[in-house]
C-alpha cells in the first residue's frame, strides 16, 4: 500500500494536479535548505517526495485557491 493515500490527501487539496505541484514545490525546498517541518525520526517516506506528501497530509501545507 502506497502512503500517504492520495485518497486522503486529496480530499485537501481538491486536484491531483495541484497536488503534484505543490508537492513537487515542498520537495524541493526541502533539497535545498534541509528544512522539515517534523522530526526526521517522525517521517514514514525518506524521500523528500514522499516527505512533502506526508506534510500535506497532516495539514501542515496549506494550499489556497485564489480567486480569478
Amino acid at each position: 500500500m502506497i502512503y500517504p493515500s492520495i485518497d486522503k490527501i486529496l480530499n485537501k487539496v481538491g486536484s491531483k494536479y495541484v497536488l503534484v505541484h505543490v508537492a513537487s514545490m515542498r520537495s524541493k525546498q526541502m533539497l535545498e535548505t534541509k528544512h522539515y517541518q517534523m522530526n526526521e525520526k517522525d517521517y514514514v517516506c525518506k524521500r523528500e517526495i514522499g516527505r512533502a506528501l506526508e506534510e500535506t497530509e497532516k495539514g501542515l501545507i496549506k494550499v489556497i485557491k485564489l480567486e480569478d
